[in-house]
């Protein structure tokens, strides 16, 4: 299985309902323009926070004699290939239109890496040589998405990639040749699997189906035998596999089995049986479990409260650490990539104020090398803290948040904005983010709130958020405006609301449903009306639709309930000032989303900002998009919140 096999395997689970497609918001810049915006002293330019890194996505080859990196090229991220013994560096792809999603190593010779058309997210497979020859699209199929599965390490012409072409609901899995393309079919998908994993030889041997609001987890010993059911659970229990144990008989499982809080057991799929509890957490869901494969031991877990944190049961892989945190001190230290020898490894360093460096490593001789500063133009003594924080909620729910205040200023009738992550079944985490740093650079106080139905703080919160988006979830984010009016940071008549997916939802909720609270909001991509939004999920979420009717609501069974939290339906109460963002080719979110609540305002003249996109999807990924948006944003708060 594809993983970090110095580090870290994280839970098996489907893609997110709402977050953003995945991609890093600090993007390219080109010359200097003029942005409608005078630049005050001590005010950083925009685009310094959202242009392209230096270079990001670092990884070495399997032999480590190589290293790669994405770095920009005509002002798209392509990826670029370094021979350690020569020095020389090698444009490898030739990417114009959109970034690489991301790549890895086939063997040491070729990569590997993914791109989308305009946003819509079906991400095809590529190759290349490492000296930028025979670049191929190896999934050339209209309206197909295909996802990794194994880079099988052993064999460097094929890997097992999982793809919706014969149905767009169903994910097959088909061994793929990554020089020529020829697909092998290995395991066809019965009709509700949303999920499979391999052992350590590459070979499939769990699925997990969605059946009648139950997750039911398949299991073979070998790629002769067929797959039976083992496990049939609701899907409220998590049951998570991460990896098998390096004799590929048993597995690790992140579960919340008989508990609130998730926890790694090592499982026995023939007794059925939780065999060993390997580390569990008493605040937080446990879901990452770190390894040897060279080795065969099981070298730690890691988990995250207000910020990421390690154990180690293996005083090898300890030592690394300790070294590398006193050789880098003031940063979080991860390992992201590593030699199949494991002698040598790919470091990131970050910090809530910086986004830090790519090293490498290498781990026999202790010596540490930069391979280049990922974004070196922002000076991280200029920038502000996340500092993490908590509130209790009107119903007594401790939430917990990030709360990030301008540098310099006192933190005392500042203006504020509530920026609620997407998901909403995610959270927020602490870190360098380009969105806060340019706001509290531009003197506003940002407050990032893992409301109920966040993941990671047990069974019990997730689920306190399950019917609850415009109401119990939406209170939270009020109630946390109401904590920074009470501790005297926010201005109560300079509040604003911005977020993303299911944060722009809680923008449209929030203007609508306390249309006194907030000075004006931005909705980016995100839904106003939830019978179209469950209506239009994307085909290959189809055997999820029942989750989504039990976590969001039915729209029969609940038809009062989905009307009275759809913002579309309650225009009338909408006073503030709307900003409204969206891709045209968005999968998730549909265009129709975006104009419905625009048009409905409209109708009643209310003045909306709206702003599309005809070659992005579910977020702006181009950085001329993206310079759009932030650009008119800083213009739309400079009007309605800090004049």
């Amino acid at each position: 299985m594809r993983t970090p096999k110095f580090f870290i395997v994280t839970v098996f689970a489907v893609a997110l309902f709402l977050g953003l497609a995945a991609c890093s918001t600090h993007k390219p810049v080109p010359a200097p323009v003029k942005t409608g915006v005078e630049l005050k002293p001590g005010k950083i330019p925009l685009r310094d926070f959202f242009k392209n890194p230096v270079a990001e996505g670092f990884t070495i080859s399997p032999d480590g004699k190589k290293i790669a990196w994405l770095a920009p090229w005509k002002d798209r991220l392509n990826i670029f290939v370094k021979d350690l013994s020569s020095n020389e560096t090698t444009r490898v792809t030739s990417a114009t239109k959109r970034d690489i999603y991301g790549y890895f190593w086939a063997g040491n010779e070729r990569i590997v890496f993914g791109q989308d058309s305009g946003g819509d997210e079906n991400v095809h497979t590529f190759s290349a040589a490492i000296d930028g020859s025979g670049e191929k699209d190896l999934t050339p199929f209209e309206n197909t998405r295909t996802n990794l599965l194994d880079d099988l390490e052993s064999d460097d012409d094929h890997i097992l990639i999982t793809i919706n072409k014969d149905n767009p609901r169903l994910f097959d899995v088909y061994k793929l040749n990554v020089v020529s393309g020829e697909l092998e079919l290995e395991a066809r998908n019965p009709g509700d699997i949303s999920g499979w994993m391999t052992d350590h030889n590459g070979t499939v041997r769990l699925a997990v189906a969605s059946r009648n609001g139950q997750n039911v987890i398949l299991y073979r010993k070998n790629a002769k035998d067929l797959f039976r059911p083992i496990m049939s659970l609701d899907f409220r229990t998590a049951f998570s596999p991460l990896v098998f144990d390096f004799n590929n008989e048993k597995f690790y499982v992140s579960t919340n089995i008989d508990r609130d809080k998730q926890a790694i057991y090592l499982f026995n799929p023939e007794t059925l049986k939780l065999e060993h509890l390997v580390f569990e957490h008493p605040e937080v869901d446990v879901t990452q479990l770190m390894y040897s494969k060279k080795r065969k031991v099981i070298t730690g877990a890691g988990f995250y409260t207000d910020k990421h944190h390690y154990v180690f049961f293996d005083d090898q892989r300890e030592e690394v650490q300790n070294d590398l945190d006193a050789m880098l001190p003031g940063y979080e230290v991860v390992v992201t990539d590593a030699d199949k020898d494991e002698t040598k490894c790919i470091v990131r360093t970050f910090s809530d104020r910086s986004l830090g460096a790519g090293y490498i490593y290498d781990v026999e001789n202790k010596k540490l090398e930069k391979i280049a500063e990922v974004s070196p133009w922002l000076e991280q003594s200029n920038m502000a803290e996340m500092k993490p924080v908590s509130f209790t909620s009107r119903d007594g729910l401790t939430i917990h948040g990030y709360l990030s205040l301008p540098k310099g200023k006192e933190a005392k009738d500042l203006p504020v904005l509530i920026n609620p992550h997407g998901g909403p079944w995610a959270r927020d985490y602490w870190g360098f983010n380009p969105e806060v740093q340019f706001l509290t650079n531009r003197g506003i106080a940002v407050m990032q709130i893992n409301f109920r139905g966040s993941v990671g703080y047990g069974r019990e919160f997730w689920e306190k958020g399950f019917k609850q988006w415009g109401l119990n979830m939406q209170n939270d984010i009020t109630d946390a405006v109401h904590w920074l009016i009470g501790q005297g940071i926010a201005d109560p008549e300079r509040v604003a609301i911005y977020g993303g997916s299911y944060g722009g939802y809680a923008t449209l909720a929030g203007l609508t449903f306390t249309p006194d609270l907030y000075a004006c909001g931005i909705d980016y991509v995100g839904p106003s009306n939830l019978f179209t939004l469950l209506e239009t999920l994307p085909p290959y979420w189809e055997t999820e639709k029942e989750e989504f009717y039990i976590k969001v609501g039915d729209p029969v069974r609940d038809y009062k309930l989905l009307r009275k939290v759809s913002p579309v339906f309650h225009v009338d109460k909408i006073k503030a000032p709307l900003f409204v963002a969206q891709g045209a080719n968005d999968p998730r979110v549909k265009k129709a989303e975006s104009d419905q609540i625009v048009k409905a305002l409209r109708d009643r003249d209310v003045a909306v900002e709206y702003m599309v996109k005809d070659n992005e999807g579910h977020g702006f990924h181009n950085q001329e998009n993206r310079f759009d948006f932030y650009e008119a944003m800083e213009r739309f708060l400079n009007k309605h919140l800090l004049q």
